[in-house]
């Protein structure tokens, strides 16, 4: 299995949450992450940045914010330059997977709990 680095946007220290789970399960399958969000702390070990720093370095954005506060992060994630970006469940949204389309980036509809619980990340 291949190392592929994850941005988690989204992130947050709250252990109730679903990208707290998946930067944990990225970590345990041997993936190293970067945690964004707009909470302050850590989660697997990694500080939350604040979406300011772009890495040029990630293979794949998970997202975890809602299409309704996206749009003030489309120049963030695109100029991150990913391979590919994760929409899970409540973060779909058409316009910036067209975008991120428009510039080579993969977009896929997913879970990626379930992609990492069956094989598929």
């Amino acid at each position: 299995m291949s190392n592929k680095k994850t941005l988690i946007l989204g992130a947050t220290p709250n252990p109730g949450r679903y990208a707290y789970l998946a930067a944990n399960r990225l970590k345990g399958h041997g993936h190293s992450i970067v945690n964004v969000g707009i909470k302050t702390g850590e989660v697997a070990g990694v500080p939350i940045e604040k979406p300011e720093t772009i890495h040029h370095d990630i293979d794949t954005v998970t997202l975890y914010v809602g299409p309704q506060n996206q749009p003030q992060l489309y120049d963030y994630i695109l100029n991150t330059h990913p391979k590919r970006i994760i929409f899970n469940p409540g973060t779909e949204n058409t316009e910036l997977q067209k975008m991120a389309e428009a510039k080579g980036i993969e977009t896929l509809d997913a879970c990626t709990l379930v992609l990492l619980s069956i094989g598929e990340y």
